[in-house]
């Protein structure tokens, strides 16, 4: 039987018969819009990116604690972590606190001196872990620690994991093979209850600290993506598999669930309880049609509604699974009734259809479009992205519950 299909709009393949044309809005058409960090002209062109209380350079990771804030975004380009005290409620607001630099008009990796536990390299992943904070030091090849959210600028963190101490800050700390203790460009982090949850990038691993570290540089409990602490290697060391990694960045808990974004095989990983062998098999896989395909967009140039490229980010809500199909520039929205390898999402931010790709829909930003988006963070029906390719952080208003 033939396939019928739509006519799609220029810049897009057709579109299936039954898929439709314009899919629901993942965030909501109407309601506050705040942007921060973005510097353009008046004539939407970008300006030079200067460190400032309120400029963004490749933001990477967001946490909004609560509906009403704190508000903590992982400034990755800047090297330093900025932090509203309030959830801001206007374009361009300036931050309140700053660590990782001296000042607000202060850049460089760790503030170009010698490493110490106020200074960052390439900070990415962030979350509220119990009551404080959680930070993926990547460059650093380290995970920061803060037992109480910071409410001053320059708070020092309480532990490091991934090194011995604060100022030391090499791969796998020197040594040739990974282990429980170690880390290599740690990109994503997550909280499970008490469990601490790091996407150990480099080594192509997903590390699990089952109660919350107490020493710095305290072991791992569990390891995903390889069968022991030791391995490191791509798809650890052969084909793709249910269980392995090539780039786990995003972590999120979805329900009883766990989700890892594996960039580098442009899928996401789902296991249906939180394992607790290592190397467990995950159940599902979304982006990929099984576990063995891992071409972005399902080898096709053009994405659809089940495939994914390069995906970096993820956060559930609710019923939810919200992934930053990043090479892509759009968000993709998954509910749980959907659930199973290979299905296709059900919601859409950031283009006009499922079959469309582009930065900023190949035009300037708009509070519609995205460019890049690395973390995103939802909280209370407000969901936050770090849009990176327009150095900026959107807080807007989801509208899930008219999907369900």
């Amino acid at each position: 039987m033939a396939l019928s299909v739509h006519l799609a709009q220029s810049g897009q393949r057709p579109v299936a018969a039954g898929e439709p044309i314009i899919p629901p809005p993942l965030w909501a058409p109407v309601g506050p819009i705040i942007v921060l960090g973005e510097s353009r002209d008046d004539q939407g062109f970008p300006l030079p990116v200067v460190p400032s209380p309120k400029t963004l350079f490749g933001p990477r990771g967001c946490c909004l604690v609560s509906k009403d804030g704190p508000l903590w975004v992982a400034d990755t380009g800047h090297h330093r972590l900025l932090g509203w005290r309030t959830c801001p409620t206007a374009n361009d607001a300036e931050a309140d606190w700053v660590i990782g630099q001296p000042d607000f008009l202060s850049e460089g990796r760790n503030a170009k001196r010698l490493p110490g536990p106020t200074t960052l390299n390439v900070p990415t992943g962030i979350v509220a872990y119990g009551t404080g904070l959680a930070v993926a030091d990547a460059w650093n090849h380290r995970v920061l620690i803060w037992r109480q959210l910071p409410t001053t600028s320059h708070c020092p963190p309480d532990l490091v994991l991934g090194q011995k101490n604060f100022e030391d800050v090499e791969i796998n700390r020197g040594c040739a093979a990974p282990s429980a203790e170690t880390l290599y460009w740690p990109y994503g982090v997550c909280c499970w209850g008490d469990s601490l949850i790091v996407a150990d990038t480099g080594n192509r691993r997903v590390l699990i600290w089952f109660t919350p570290p107490t020493q710095n540089g305290q072991a791992a409990d569990l390891v995903l993506g390889q069968t022991d602490f030791a391995g490191k290697d791509e798809n650890a060391g052969g084909a793709p598999s249910a269980r392995s990694m090539r780039w786990p960045h995003g972590i999120a808990r979805w329900g009883n669930k766990l989700c890892v974004a594996d960039a580098g095989n442009n899928r996401v990983m789902i296991w249906n309880t939180l394992p607790s062998t290592c190397g467990a098999e995950s159940d599902w896989i979304l982006g990929q049609t099984d576990v063995a395909q891992v071409d972005h967009n399902g080898g096709q140039y053009w994405p659809h509604a089940g495939s994914l490229n390069m995906p970096y980010g993820i956060a559930s809500a609710g019923d939810w699974l919200v992934v930053s199909d990043t090479a892509n520039s759009r968000l993709l929205g998954w509910h749980v009734r959907d659930l199973g390898t290979g299905a296709r999402a059900r919601a859409l931010a950031g283009q006009r259809s499922f079959e469309m790709k582009g930065d900023n829909q190949w035009g300037f930003p708009t509070p519609d479009t995205i460019c890049w988006p690395y973390g995103v963070s939802v909280c209370e029906g407000m969901l936050a992205i770090a849009d990176s390719g327009n150095n900026r952080v959107v807080i807007r208003p989801m509208c899930v519950e008219e999907l369900e």
